[in-house]
């Protein structure tokens, strides 16, 4: 084991990824627990802690409100959204939000964004888009109004003061160095090269479009590789790898073998592409820190980058996230060539 990347380098942040389950009779437990967890990511050193957006299910709909929230309560690690799907959003409105929680974080917030049309917008246009639903657009152009506005270029026409109340013609309040801490969430490679081209920071997952190739982490690689060749910053364009690993050795018994039935109950879809959109799911990694440390370092995908945002599993127990999350840290990370950040 060399404890570094394919290309050289350990690992240089390690962050982790929760969609905030709860029980629907209980929604305050689950995004209790989520605070905590974060709250516990910060104690252990680890870099990041993102939120993933679950709209219409028992995760978390708003994760800009619940990091709002996580920013009173945390003082170092960064927050970020993986990822902000767009065909929901008013780039306006969500700016003037982002913007709000960069500030209260004092500027750690990384806000991950991804275009396209509503999950089942069919069934939900009318309410979401009552009036403008068939014209509503759901390209890269969303992405750019966004941009614009967390850049501070102007939205209005109108300025100076109207008797006692004084207006800008930017979002308020305008976050400085917010726009450069976007990250894209590209599963295709399009996307990549689209992320690249505009100067943003790539998110890579679990899932990828098998486009060109049917083997995950060659699919991987290439998009990273793609996207890196066209930012501006070449190779030193930041890229996260998100893949699900759970380690298990400080797992009870009982842990371990939830924990190996839930990744076998998701291996079938890892096969093959899925669907007309040929989509391609990443096995979960389960086993020892060791074991895992050794999958991560032959990934194709993994040797691309230095900086890893590990999915934790949709709907494990507190207790099980806490002794995840701890072996990560003290463990797995360390094998991979990370050291925690300061308190």
């Amino acid at each position: 084991m060399t404890g570094s990347t394919g290309t050289d380098r350990p690992l240089a942040k390690l962050g982790f990824l929760t969609i905030g389950f709860f029980d629907e009779h209980d929604p305050l437990g689950g995004h209790e627990s989520t605070l905590q967890i974060i709250e516990l990511g910060e104690q252990l050193g680890f870099d990041s802690a993102w939120l993933r957006d679950r709209h219409l299910q028992f995760g978390i709909s708003s994760p800009v409100a619940v990091l709002a929230a996580a920013t009173q309560r945390t003082s170092r690690i960064e927050l970020g959204t993986a990822v902000i799907p767009l065909g929901f959003e008013n780039p306006f409105r969500l700016a003037e939000d982002l913007a709000t929680v960069d500030v209260l974080s004092r500027g750690r917030l990384n806000p991950g964004i991804s275009v396209g049309e509503p999950t089942h917008f069919e069934a939900i246009r009318e309410h979401l888009y009552p009036d403008s639903g068939q014209t509503e657009k759901f390209g890269h152009e969303r992405a750019e109004r966004l941009l614009a506005n967390l850049r501070g270029e102007p939205v209005s026409t109108f300025t100076g003061t109207e008797g006692i109340e004084a207006y800008s013609p930017r979002i308020q309040p305008f976050a400085a160095g917010l726009a450069e801490r976007v990250w894209y969430g590209a599963a295709g490679l399009s996307s990549a090269a689209w992320a690249g081209e505009h100067g943003l920071n790539l998110l890579s997952s679990s899932v990828v479009r098998a486009e060109e190739d049917d083997d995950f982490a060659r699919i991987q690689r290439a998009q990273i590789e793609l996207f890196r060749s066209k930012h501006p910053l070449g190779e030193a364009a930041r890229a996260s790898q998100g893949l699900v690993v759970i380690p298990t050795d400080s797992a009870s018994p009982e842990q371990a073998a939830k924990y190996r039935a839930y990744a076998a109950s998701r291996f079938e879809r890892t096969l093959t592409p899925q669907g007309p959109g040929r989509i391609l799911f990443a096995p979960d990694i389960v086993g020892s820190s060791g074991e895992i440390a050794d999958a991560l370092l032959s990934h194709a995908g993994y040797q691309a980058v230095d900086e890893v945002v590990f999915a934790l599993p949709f709907s494990f127990e507190h207790e099980d996230y806490v002794q995840i999350l701890t072996d990560i840290a003290t463990r797995l990370a360390p094998l991979l060539g990370w050291t925690p950040s300061a308190p």
